[in-house]
């Protein structure tokens, strides 16, 4: 017994709900089927650089195309779409960057590519097809003769060229091709059938165009790589002269910090704009290599085949476009360890200025103390002066008053009791000031023996019990620990 799922497919109702993604999950490695070519047919074949906020403009160029020829169009959220447009037959598949347009059409050209299939669809339709055409290129399937196609042969479909190709499917077929842009603007493929399935020859085809596609992705990296290689060159350079001169100790360090934040900077931004490009060059590369062995080539005397081409000519570029992005990478690390060397002697030299200040300070401080000490002798004189004084004055009142007081002896007689009173006023004054800054610095109590019981659950929680220390305490507790105790 069968239901409906949400899908819109029949799920079985032995099984839970699918998971949202299962059904397009599954038909992923479904996308982008070959189509069947019998033989002779024609194929052209047409990559575009597509933005992506044009790329529902490129959905409606279809859907055009479809009404004005009333077949039905693709839903809004195809990605790929097959359909008979009167003798073509119309494919198109959207990448990840670019989408590609394919046509066919039975039936051999009276000349070598003289007929190509995209002159039946409407010129003005194919002129305004949106995006950048990146690949353009035409193919003949027709039957091979006995034994391989002559040099002369050859030689008229490709306009004189040199061409390479091979056995392809193990002998089953021959295929070649020039890797050229021919006047017209398209590249040409030719695949000789010997015992091709139309669905063999369909995938044998598309192998060829998307070998072609992939590798002008690839070689997309090469002017971005040209452009930064000599740039990689001078920040290298530039790199070299600051290291020189923070070896030589040369120069203002916070200054040679600025330099190399900006080179930092500079680098960064360049791998921001150029990583990604490197990366898919590299993941079109690898697809070209898989493309090729797919091939499955066999040698044909004096015709160098389509992996040992590659091999020749786009291997290099794409080592090229992987040494630069190296070279990006490995500046960018050795930028980032010389800003992180000059940033520790820098705040190695900020840290000596630090220590000097507060060495200056406590000098300062140590300065204040002894002036204070002596201002305090000195106020204590003059307390003294004063009160004795006072009492000389209230010794000649009561003189004057008929007292038998002698104030000399009186005045002489106070000093040193008067002297011992103000130094004992001030010993308790400064004691008390010291017990204020004692307690608002919260100090440690040690064990039960704490003179304030409120400190004692504190201790307990510290493990300050009964009188015992912890094992081991930080080398900043222990001098705080011993500064109190010694006050």
């Amino acid at each position: 017994m069968t239901v409906a799922g949400k899908t819109g497919f029949e799920q079985s109702t032995m099984l839970p709900p699918d998971h949202p993604q299962r059904r397009t999950l599954a038909d992923e490695v479904h996308a982008r089927p070959p189509e069947p070519l019998g033989t002779p047919s024609r194929a052209s074949y047409i990559a575009l650089l597509v933005e992506p906020h044009d790329r529902a403009r490129e959905l409606a160029h279809i859907v055009a195309l479809c009404e004005r020829h009333a077949v039905e169009p693709p839903d809004g959220q195809a990605t790929q779409f097959s359909v008979q447009i009167g003798p073509v037959r119309l494919k198109w598949e959207r990448h990840g960057e670019f989408s590609a347009i394919t046509l066919f059409a039975p039936g051999p050209s009276g000349r070598p590519f003289s007929e190509p299939v995209v002159a039946l669809l409407p010129a003005d339709w194919v002129a305004a097809l949106p995006g950048v055409a990146l690949v353009a290129a035409h193919a003949e399937v027709i039957a091979a003769g006995d034994g391989s196609p002559d040099a002369e042969a050859l030689s008229g479909h490709f306009a004189g060229n040199i061409v390479v190709g091979a056995e392809v499917g193990e002998g089953a077929g021959l295929a070649f091709t020039d890797f050229r842009v021919h006047a017209d603007g398209f590249s040409r493929v030719l695949l000789c059938n010997r015992s091709f399935t139309t669905r063999q020859a369909g995938r044998m085809l598309q192998r060829l165009f998307e070998i072609e596609a992939y590798r002008m992705m690839a070689l997309l990296a090469l002017p971005v790589a040209r452009r930064l290689s000599p740039r990689c060159l001078e920040i290298e350079r530039s790199l070299a002269t600051l290291t020189a001169r923070i070896a030589a100790d040369a120069g203002d360090d916070e200054a040679l910090l600025q330099e190399l934040t900006r080179l930092a900077a500079e680098l960064e931004s360049e791998l921001t704009a150029s990583q990604f490009r490197f990366g898919a060059c590299r993941a079109y590369h690898a697809l070209v290599t898989t493309r090729i062995a797919e091939l499955r080539e066999r040698r044909l005397a004096g015709i160098q085949t389509i992996d040992e081409f590659m091999a020749r000519r786009l291997n290099p570029a794409v080592a090229t476009c992987e040494t630069v992005s190296r070279r990006l990478h490995g500046l960018s690390e050795r930028v980032a360890q010389v800003s992180g060397l000059l940033s520790t002697r820098v705040d190695i030299k900020r840290e000596r200025q630090n220590q000097a200040l507060l060495a200056s300070m406590d000098r300062r401080a140590k300065q204040q103390l002894r002036l204070q000490q002596t201002v305090e002798g000195l106020s204590l004189a003059a307390i003294v002066y004063y009160v004795v004084g006072l009492l000389g004055y209230a010794a000649k009142a009561g003189k004057a008053g008929g007292l038998a007081i002698e104030p000399d002896l009186l005045i002489g007689a106070a000093i040193p009791i008067v002297a011992a009173a103000v130094f004992l006023m001030l010993r308790r004054t400064r004691r008390r000031l010291h017990n204020a800054e004692s307690e608002s610095a919260s100090p440690v109590c040690v064990g039960r023996d704490c003179p304030r019981p409120e400190h004692h659950g504190a201790a307990q929680q510290s493990g300050f019990e009964d009188g015992r220390r912890p094992q081991a305490l930080s080398a900043a507790s222990a001098q705080t620990l011993t500064a109190r105790t010694t006050w």
